[in-house]
Formats: structure tokens, C-alpha cells, sequence
């Protein structure tokens, strides 16, 4: 198709190209700008400070280096244990039975749940007085293990974390098994025929061919672990001692409570070059593995 002759396609195009430029680039580059300021976010006025801001964070910013750290377990825990029960899952749940087709279904159910109502639910089942679990550990004589989950900064970040699984792990699913769905079962059969046992067909067949439907799982899991803000705000607000605060609620109480709009500009590019670097290595790390047919 020449495009040349038929200019007219390219306005198909356009309402969707503002949209992006308009919600996305736009701001992208206003934040990169407004990053080399010292802006408050209420006034017109404000002073260029070139990169002592990035400098500051970097070398002077505790609470910074606290939300990095806590954002980077929340991530590692999510990333793993997210991924690896949608995987198990769905290698159970990969044919298209009723049972099947319900399970999926009810696993999937917490998705379409707001995250907000998420966030109550399990605030409530967390609760140390009234809460559902350290109730049930009580009844199964297991007291000892009892825990202020959303209390105890050892903890909180966790119990977070288990949260978000719960909440995405159905979502991951059905990736995963468009991806088992698209394995040809000839290649099972073969292995079968080769003596293969299941963890050798896994490991030399499912895995390697499961590859591209791993790498969306995993980079969408690290994108949403570190974008989970309104799950964690709602929960616990970055307390207690800033034991649950991450980049997302870090930036915005340096905007909104703080009113360092230029601080937290620069917060919001060291955050954006911090998740495209984690993802880009994840699709080389996992590109390195696959095997197509």
C-alpha cells in the first residue's frame, strides 16, 4: 500500500496519535523540565537548580533509598511468587473443561475487583484484633503466629506483596495458558515417545516455548509492582517508618503534602528510567531463552 497516495490514511491515525502525545509525551517532557527546577506546584515562579535536585537524591535522600529498596522487595516477591503460581495454575487448569472453565474463572475474579476495595477487604483481614487471619491461626492453635501484618515494619511490605499476588495472579493466568494452549502437542508426544519424564518435558518443551507468554507475564508484573500505589496508600499510607513506602507514594507526597513539585519531577524520572532498565533486562534475560517453532 503506498501511503504517499493515500495521505488520508494517516488521519485514522492522528486522534489516537494526540491522545498519546496529549496524556504521555506531553507530560513526559514537562516532568523532565519542571525536574531542573525547584518549582512548589503553586505558583508561577521558580528557580532552575540544574542537577543538584537528581544529586540530592542520590546522595542525601534517606527516605528516597528507603522506597527504592522496599520497592525493589515488593517487586522481587511479587515477580516470583506471581508468576510462579499463574504458571502452576494454569498448567492444571490448560484444558478447556467446565471445571476448568469455572476455575478459571473464579481465580480471575479478583481482577476485575477495584483496588481500593482490595485494599479495605485485607486491611480488614489483616486487622490484629478482628482480622480473619490471626482469627483462624488462633482457632488452628498456631497463636505464636499472630501478627500486627500491616504494623510491624519487619513485615508490613509483605504482607502487601501477598496482597497483590492474590490480586493479580488470575489475570497472569490466562497468559499463561494462551501460551500452553499454543504448544503443539506433537512435540509432547515425541518427548513421551523419547522417554521423557514430565520435569524433562517441561524443561526442554513447556519452558523454552513459554518463553514469549513469560516475558509479558513478567514485565507486566514488574510494571504493576511498581506502579501498585492505591493498593499500598489505601493499606498503609508508606507507614509504619516508611516500612511500606515505594516510589509511587513517595512522589506523590513529595507533590501533594510536601509541594516540592520540582523534587518530585525528578523522583518521576529516576522512576520511569528505573522500571524501563529492569524491564529491558528482563526481555534480554528471557529472549536469551526462547525457542521458537
Amino acid at each position: 500500500m503506498n501511503f504517499r497516495k493515500n495521505k488520508v490514511l494517516f488521519l485514522f491515525i492522528l486522534p489516537g496519535f494526540l491522545l498519546y502525545s496529549i496524556f504521555f509525551i506531553y507530560p513526559t517532557f514537562n516532568a523532565l523540565f519542571y525536574s531542573f527546577t525547584n518549582w512548589d506546584g503553586l505558583t508561577p515562579d521558580f528557580n532552575f537548580v540544574g542537577v543538584q535536585t537528581y544529586i540530592n537524591i542520590f546522595t542525601n535522600d534517606s527516605i528516597f533509598a528507603k522506597a527504592m529498596t522496599n520497592n525493589i522487595k515488593f517487586m522481587l516477591f511479587v515477580v516470583i511468587f506471581q508468576t510462579l503460581f499463574s504458571l502452576i495454575f494454569a498448567m492444571f487448569l490448560v484444558k478447556n473443561s467446565k471445571r476448568n472453565v469455572f476455575l478459571r474463572a473464579l481465580y480471575f475474579f479478583p481482577t476485575i475487583l477495584s483496588s481500593v476495595s482490595v485494599a479495605f477487604i485485607w486491611s480488614f483481614v489483616y486487622d490484629p484484633s478482628l482480622g480473619m487471619l490471626n482469627n483462624f491461626l488462633e482457632k488452628l492453635s498456631l497463636g505464636m503466629l499472630t501478627q500486627n501484618w500491616l504494623g510491624d515494619q519487619n513485615i508490613a511490605i509483605f504482607s502487601i506483596a501477598v496482597v497483590q499476588v492474590w490480586f493479580h495472579t488470575g489475570q497472569m493466568l490466562i497468559v499463561f495458558i494462551a501460551g500452553l494452549q499454543n504448544i503443539p502437542e506433537d512435540l509432547y508426544e515425541v518427548a513421551k515417545i523419547e522417554g521423557a519424564n514430565r520435569w524433562q518435558k517441561f524443561r526442554n518443551v513447556t519452558w523454552p516455548l513459554l518463553a514469549p507468554s513469560a516475558t509479558i507475564v513478567v514485565a507486566y508484573t514488574t510494571i504493576q509492582s511498581f506502579k501498585a500505589f492505591d493498593l499500598i496508600y489505601t493499606m498503609t499510607r508508606g507507614g509504619p517508618n516508611y516500612s511500606t513506602e515505594i516510589l509511587a507514594t513517595l512522589i506523590y507526597s513529595t507533590a501533594f503534602r510536601s509541594f516540592e513539585f520540582g523534587y518530585a519531577s525528578a523522583e518521576s524520572v529516576v522512576f520511569m528510567i528505573v522500571i524501563a532498565t529492569i524491564t529491558f533486562l528482563q526481555f534480554r534475560i528471557l529472549r536469551a531463552n526462547r525457542v521458537d517453532y
